[in-house]
């Protein structure tokens, strides 16, 4: 049955039940449609939600390991950070701003002191250090798509972490494209170009052993 059809339905008084709420959904842009006010203007339900080309994007809810994973790097990144007064860092909900009209939500974001301007409240202006956790329903969007999309957006250093692979990968800009800093698996430690001293364990990180 097409949406015409039950659309249809729901004006001549058929049955309601099923159906979406048509006079709710109405209200809200078609996807392509959406504006920078639209997407700041959603309820703040809980659910992450990007903006991508006047399209929205649902990310998936996260499964234990996942935040596992993203809670012990934001741990010892922050840990390091403050320690250092290098500036601030945050986890899973900050909105940034990447390139024209859109706005991702990365896992973690690192914003050094001298950037602090760049931190504005709704949304970040980019940032100085990103890392994804990758998830297995859609690996392709921080492998692929989100590399491309940081490297436009000029963030210097960009972090991928997949459980799966079992390994982190380590980005560093060099000019308008990332370069590879390091493949790093199980018995390695992933280290940072732009945090001078910043290591990880990978094998404790993604395989959660003695953590």
């Amino acid at each position: 049955m097409t949406t015409a059809t039950i659309k249809e339905q729901h004006k001549t008084g058929a049955s309601k039940r099923h159906q979406p709420v048509w006079e709710i959904a109405e209200s809200f842009p078609f996807q392509g449609e959406w504006t920078e006010d639209d997407y700041f203007g959603l309820p703040q339900d809980g659910r992450r939600v990007e903006l991508v080309d006047g399209c929205l994007e649902y990310l998936p809810v996260p499964t234990m390991s996942h935040e596992e994973v993203i809670i012990y790097f934001y741990e010892l990144l922050r840990a390091f950070v403050r320690l250092r007064d290098l500036g601030r860092v945050f986890f899973a909900g900050i909105r940034m701003l990447t390139r024209g009209k859109k706005y991702r939500m990365p896992d973690i974001v690192f914003m050094a002191r001298e950037n602090a301007a760049r931190m504005k409240n709704e949304a970040w202006e980019g940032a100085d250090l990103v890392m994804e956790v990758v998830s297995p329903n859609d690996p392709d969007r921080d492998w692929i798509d989100k590399r491309k999309e940081y490297a436009q957006a000029g963030i210097p250093e960009y972090w991928i972490a997949d459980p799966a692979k079992k390994q982190i990968v380590v980005l560093t800009l060099k000019g308008k494209t990332y370069a590879v800093h390091g493949v790093f698996k199980p018995g390695e430690k992933a280290d940072s170009v732009l945090l001078k001293g910043f290591a990880v364990d990978v094998r404790r990180a993604l395989c959660g052993e003695k953590r």
